[in-house]
């Protein structure tokens, strides 16, 4: 034999630690008997009889229960293995859908280990049959799942975590919306007046405002608007836009005046990165004495025209076209309509969340409701009052569903008829 023989298989990794021994180490992994698989496997295998006696376990198993070989083989039953919900489970369902199906499959139940802890696994078992196709014994595999149960826990501890903070997150939007709303709407002599705030969504705050106050001289002002967007950042417009609004009438109550003054606040505040604008409707009433009914000044910026559903049932919109968003532009143009109410009169202000809600327009198909839509409801209505109004739009709304995917504004106001009108 040479002697350069042994240092060149060295040199070229043919020794023990060399690829081949990584082969041979390998091969012999792979030799090793289907018995030493079955006994050291990473899940318990379990054999029974018909009647559940248990006649094999594998050594898995057993370290998992903390049981030896000859405490189960011939002396008890893999129901004995269950805790006490577990073998009412296996009586009453498992055994049953066994015998009826062959096979059951990933069914959790909870083991009795030898020191009186459970353990959770998740069960396969499968009715063995001999030649003559008549069952012999049930092999079941059972995977420790106490990692899952742990998963479990955590998750639904998480999930409960999840509702409570949801909860909580709703019950300040709730509490925060209504702050954005007058608490009650003022009394006005010898008119009747009637809101509704739908709200598309309980966990974000939304953006639309309305109210209805007094100003001198036996004048009142009312507004709605609808700030763009929805949550915290919208309710702080929100806010700023309806307290505005109210100071502003106080100092100056021409319509036009009051919605020129909310613009250079909103646009002043809101010209950054993240400039935020509304559309609103402000009105100016004032009571016609010598006449009855009231007098009615509308300015608009950029916001859905109102609807004037007259005593003797014809209704249309008030036109008020090129109003421009408020807060987007240093010189918003201001546009304003005068109308007259007269007894049986009823006009009604709302925000895009009723025309822009979501309708059926087939089979598999939607279309927004539109201001044609509205046109027509109202005119059905007609003459109505301001309660009558508010209900209707009510229950349309709630045939929406979750087509309202935006918040929705209402109020009307209407002059009653005289006791004397409604004898006649």
């Amino acid at each position: 034999m040479c002697p350069g023989r042994d240092d060149a298989e060295s040199g070229t990794g043919e020794g023990h630690g060399g690829p081949r021994g990584e082969q041979a180490q390998f091969a012999a992994l792979l030799e090793d008997s289907a018995e030493d698989l079955y006994e050291h496997a990473p899940c318990g295998y379990l054999t029974t009889l018909l009647d559940g006696r248990i006649a094999k376990v594998n050594t898995t198993l057993l370290d998992w229960l903390g049981y030896e070989r000859d405490d189960l083989l011939g002396r008890s039953h893999f129901s004995d293995l269950l805790t006490v919900g577990g073998r009412l489970y296996h009586e009453t369902h498992y055994a049953p859908l066994l015998r009826m199906q062959g096979e059951v499959s990933g069914i959790a139940l909870e083991l009795k280990a030898a020191d009186g802890s459970r353990l959770p696994v998740l069960v396969t078992s499968t009715v063995r049959s001999g030649s003559d196709g008549q069952p012999l014994l049930i092999r079941t595999t059972l995977f420790d799942a106490r990692d899952r149960r742990a998963y479990e826990v955590e998750l639904l501890r998480a999930r409960k975590e999840a509702e409570r903070e949801r909860e909580r997150l709703q019950r300040l939007a709730t509490t925060l919306q209504q702050t954005l709303l007058p608490p009650a709407l003022a009394n006005v002599p010898g008119l009747d007046v009637s809101a509704y705030y739908h709200i598309a969504s309980v966990d974000e705050v939304g953006g639309d405002f309305y109210d209805l106050f007094p100003l001198s001289g036996g004048t009142w002002g009312l507004f709605l608007g609808d700030v763009c967007g929805k949550g915290a950042a919208a309710a702080a417009v929100t806010s700023l836009a309806r307290y505005t609004l109210r100071a502003a009438a106080v100092y100056d109550p021409d319509p036009v005046a009051v919605l020129r003054n909310l613009n250079t606040v909103l646009n002043h505040e809101y010209n950054g990165a993240d400039p935020r604008f509304c559309t609103v409707l402000y009105g100016l009433l004032t009571p016609d004495d010598d006449r009855g009914g009231f007098h009615i000044t509308l300015a608009s910026g950029g916001h859905p025209p109102a609807l004037l559903m007259r005593a003797d049932g014809t209704t249309d919109y008030l036109p008020t076209p090129g109003g421009q968003l408020i807060g987007v532009l240093p010189d918003a143009n201001i546009v304003t309509t005068d109308v007259r109410l007269v007894p049986g009169d009823t006009l009604l202000l709302h925000t895009d969340g009723l025309t822009e809600a979501h309708v059926s327009a087939g089979i598999g198909t939607e279309d927004r409701y539109g201001d044609d839509a509205l046109l027509d409801f109202a005119r059905a209505l007609a003459p109505t009052t301001a309660p009558g109004v508010i209900g209707e739009i009510r229950d349309l709304l709630d045939t929406f569903g979750s087509g309202v995917d935006d918040d929705t504004a209402v109020l009307a106001v209407h002059v009653p008829r005289p006791p004397s009108g409604e004898q006649q």
